[in-house]
């Protein structure tokens, strides 16, 4: 299991300047895989800077792991690259599939729950594995729509997965709130079928109600309901690196910090500790 890092943020461009000039208190940054897969630049510029000051962890939204097309092997050779670049503690991917026939739909689109797409993905899992020299971690995503075919819950299905193909998981506690009213299910159900032994790393982030559903949105602070479900979960995984994503309506880092001590607090650590 990789180390606890503590508490986090999604590193943004908005905070380059921000980071490097005060150095403020955050345990590590996330960094977004696709905004550095480039061969120099700004943005690799500011990202070998900020790591030789924090903790970096890579979180990629391209990896398509439940697509039913071949791996992207020149993907996985560039982020094999990035690897040797910035040595991040740990990476991680959604557990989704993005696009069909050559197509990318831009979105992380769900995976029916079934024994077939369990066997896939296990398969692909292992491969990618293999090929960047370590496990990874899986992020449960938000989803609007369900199948009918599905054969068992999100929660079976990400430990089964998590078990069969020896991989991590990345938690997501504001999807699992958003799914839960989206799909009418205990979210306290949900944590208690994750493994703790297998969570690696936990998202926090904001979302926004539309009538009946609730929209994953990550532009706006953490909502109540989640934070009490992330002290519950606190509670049941215990202390694991935690961070928080902001990717639309970006505030001043000083906000986020603030953010960031409220998940210290109902982690039972204090911002001075």
């Amino acid at each position: 299991m990789p180390e606890n890092l503590g508490f986090g943020l999604g590193l943004r461009p908005d905070h380059y300047e921000a980071i490097l000039a005060d150095r403020p208190r955050i345990d590590f940054f996330e960094a977004l895989t696709e905004n550095y897969l480039v061969a120099g630049g700004k943005p690799l510029h500011f990202l070998d800077r900020i790591r030789a000051e924090y903790p970096l962890v890579l979180h990629g939204v391209s990896l398509s792991i439940g697509s039913t097309e071949p791996l992207n092997t020149s993907y996985l050779t560039a982020l094999k690259g990035l690897i040797r670049r910035v040595e991040p503690r740990w990476v991680s991917d959604h557990l989704c599939w993005t696009g069909v026939n050559g197509m990318n739909l831009h979105d992380l689109m769900p995976m029916p729950f079934t024994e077939i797409a369990l066997e896939h993905l296990v398969e692909r899992v292992r491969e990618v594995q293999d090929r960047i020299g370590q496990r990874i971690l899986l992020e449960n995503v938000s989803s609007y729509v369900a199948y009918r075919t599905s054969e068992m819950t999100e929660w079976e299905f990400l430990a089964q997965l998590a078990e069969r193909a020896d991989c991590l998981l990345l938690l997501d506690v504001n999807n699992v709130y958003v799914n839960s009213v989206n799909h009418h299910f205990d979210p306290d159900e949900f944590i208690r079928g994750i493994p703790p032994y297998r969570v690696a790393q936990i998202h926090l982030a904001g979302h926004e109600r539309q009538d009946k559903y609730i929209i994953d949105t990550h532009d706006a602070p953490v909502a109540e309901p989640v934070w009490a479900l992330f002290k519950r979960t606190r509670a049941r995984i215990g202390a694991v690196a935690t961070m928080i994503e902001r990717d639309a309506n970006i505030p001043p880092i000083e906000e986020l910090l603030a953010e960031l001590d409220m998940a210290r607090d109902l982690s039972g650590m204090s911002a001075a500790a």
